[in-house]
């Protein structure tokens, strides 16, 4: 005997037309209305294959470590001689400051939602939403620019090499659309075993570097001239070595480039393998495993940033730096071209190239998850979003408009990248000062308060530096906000119910009527006496043709938060004042009372006729109420709401109006 997974296809049925096949293509992977969505090619967190802590590592170090390609350059043109202190100060804000940070975000947000999430629950309601979207917003900025700017790097690395050839120069543009189509493609064909594939690249590119650091620091010492004309140099310009501090103080913030991969170290936490004692609530394990991902990563970093910035300043001329220049944005690739030969610096570049353009799909899958993880739960994105390859093809189109509007210039991208980084690490050590001082741990607030401070002056003084930053920000965070609010408005007629649930004495109260239909009187929960319910039954008796003797039923809906969209419906049965009540909580009463009846219906089998009375005021006034409250027009939108939901008039419950 055997089973199909599917009914075999009619032979004589019609194939389905261009569009609709190209439609199918488009929507594969749908996710569910819950939108727990987990990227591209993913499963459930459930059935997620586990991996070990240092493997985990590489898929985020493909965005943090790839950051060696341009940084050096970055800081070098930024910082010039005192590059190497503005990068020691870059590091003890790492380690001292976000390391310490993300281990309490790991802590806390161990489902991989990140410091949004935190700052979510701790701002409930619209000013919870709206702080969410303006976060995405900077999230936004800093997944898109690292994948044209990671892009754009890639295509220097490429054209710059010496075998490269001549119709390759002056052709950055066209080079790096590539790269971000080739990116696209991967994603549209279907993104797995990624952490595979970061493995490799992260082993061969980390062993190159060592390389290349272990040569370059050859060269330093055999050539003590190079140190001495640096140090020259040094406290010629800066003589005051208190003034050389504060200096360095001062353009840290240009350097803050090499803080990335902190978010996404804790966004993959859900890959992370754990003990076998974990639990859902409590995965200790994971959470371990993530702060070893975050601690290595850290330092790894920290000692590649501090030994590149100092043999780069030393070795390499100022104007090969500019722009223009043969170390613009490639500093140790011009090193290990200088010193290994062109052989080994052809290798380096091929290593730098791959892992640049892997970190722009590191950057791809954040988004890929991070958007439909919020967006279609708050009813701010079409049902579409939660599908992959759509988003794909914006993301590229977005990532192709970036590319042109900054010419593919690693160095223009700079300042809206690190604004996008530096506001998610802002965010994350307020989310975490917040949540200590709820928890009334008064050391933890103060150690993260401070951390908090430092990072919102390296914020605002980044944004002052590069306002070009603030401003890319801002069209995202416009974008997606304009989005968001007329996708809320367009769904606003949809059922929001992840499913509904009728207690054991809810049934009860309907399992009285065996051949219907049930009878159920809409009424707002803020009157509860005696007196209301009287009064609300006599109107329905009178305005309709429920007999005077019939045991109707009241149905109250409870708005708890109206900026919520999707949720789950759990109908309690009550008796007030010897009347049958429904009770239900909800965030718009419309839709709420339309998900109800729609399960009375399916569950009983009876049609379920709801009696309202019209609604005073401005229509207007009343349609502001029902987007932002929850409430306002209440009986004809439950009416539009059953007519969108169910199209067959014949199975609709009836709405009576009086």
């Amino acid at each position: 005997m055997t089973t199909l997974s599917r009914p075999p296809a009619d032979p004589s049925a019609p194939r389905p037309g261009g569009m609709s096949s190209l439609r199918t293509w488009l929507l594969f992977g749908l996710q569910d209305s819950k939108g727990s969505h987990q990227g591209p090619g993913a499963v459930g967190d459930s059935h997620l294959k586990k991996h070990s802590w240092w493997q985990v590592m590489c898929l985020t170090g493909v965005d943090y470590f790839s950051t060696l390609g341009y940084q050096p350059a970055i800081a070098a043109l930024a910082a010039g001689v005192i590059s190497p202190l503005a990068t020691i100060v870059l590091v003890a804000v790492t380690l001292l400051g976000a390391l310490p940070v993300y281990h309490r975000v790991a802590g806390e947000s161990h489902r991989g939602e990140g410091s949004i999430a935190m700052l979510e629950r701790l701002l409930p309601r619209w000013g919870g939403k709206i702080l969410v979207l303006v976060l995405l917003g900077f999230a936004a900025t800093d997944f898109m620019i690292t994948m044209t700017l990671s892009a754009a790097d890639a295509t220097a690395h490429a054209i710059q090499n010496p075998l490269a050839p001549g119709w390759l120069q002056g052709q950055n543009i066209l080079v790096t659309l590539f790269l971000l189509a080739l990116l696209a493609a991967v994603f549209l064909r279907g993104f797995k075993e990624a952490i595979g594939v970061a493995v490799v690249l992260v082993i061969v590119y980390l062993s190159l570097n060592v390389v290349v650091v272990f040569a370059t620091f050859v060269e330093v010492f055999a050539h003590p001239v190079a140190v001495g004309d640096w140090w020259l140099a040094l406290s010629t310009s800066h003589g005051n070595p208190f003034m050389v501090i504060g200096i360095a103080l001062l353009v840290f913030p240009k350097l803050a480039l090499g803080l990335s991969g902190f978010e996404t170290g804790v966004a993959v936490m859900p890959q992370i393998r754990g003990y076998g004692s974990d639990t859902e609530e409590n995965p200790a394990g994971r959470i371990k495993g993530t702060r070893r991902l975050l601690t290595t990563a850290a330092v790894i970093m920290s000692c590649f940033l501090i030994a590149t910035s100092f043999t780069t300043v030393v070795l390499i001329p100022d104007q090969e730096f500019q722009p223009g220049g043969q170390a613009n944005g490639r500093a140790l690739a011009f090193l290990a071209h200088q010193y290994l030969g062109v052989g080994f610096g052809t290798v380096y570049d091929l290593s730098t190239i791959a892992i640049l353009w892997f970190a722009g799909a590191s950057a791809m899958a954040g988004l890929l998850n991070l958007v439909p993880r919020y967006l279609p739960r708050y009813g701010m994105a079409p049902g579409w979003a939660r599908a992959v390859r759509p988003l794909v093809l914006v993301f590229t189109l977005i990532g192709f408009l970036i590319t042109f509007l900054f010419n593919a210039d690693v160095d223009a991208q700079g300042g809206a990248y690190a604004t996008g980084v530096l506001v998610l690490m802002t965010s994350a050590a307020v989310a975490v000062t917040l949540s200590a001082r709820r928890l009334r741990q008064r050391k933890r607030t103060v150690g993260f308060g401070i951390i908090a401070i430092v990072f919102i002056y390296t914020t605002i003084a980044n944004i002052f530096e590069r306002p070009e930053g603030i401003r890319i920000a801002a069209i995202f965070i416009v974008g997606i906000i304009v989005i968001s609010l007329l996708s809320r408005i367009r769904r606003s007629f949809e059922l929001h119910a992840t499913h509904v649930h009728l207690d054991r004495q809810a049934l009860e109260f309907m399992s009285t009527n065996l051949s219907g239909p049930i009878a159920l009187i809409a009424h707002e929960p803020l009157r509860l006496t005696a007196e209301a319910y009287r009064d609300k039954l006599t109107s329905a008796i009178e305005v309709s043709h429920i007999p005077v003797d019939y045991q109707a039923l009241f149905l109250e809906v409870i708005v708890d938060d109206s900026s919520d969209f999707e949720t789950a419906l759990e109908v309690r049965g009550v008796v007030r004042h010897g009347h049958q009540i429904l009770e239900v909580h909800g965030p718009v009463v419309p839709n709420t009372i339309a998900s109800v009846l729609l399960h009375i219906r399916d569950v009983t089998g009876l049609m379920p006729h709801i009696y309202f009375r019209w609604t005073e005021g401005n229509p207007v006034i009343n349609l502001l109420r029902f987007l932002f409250l929850g409430e306002g027009e209440i009986a004809p939108v439950t009416r539009e709401v059953l007519r969108e939901a169910e199209p067959d008039v014949s199975r609709r419950p009836w709405v009576h109006v009086g």
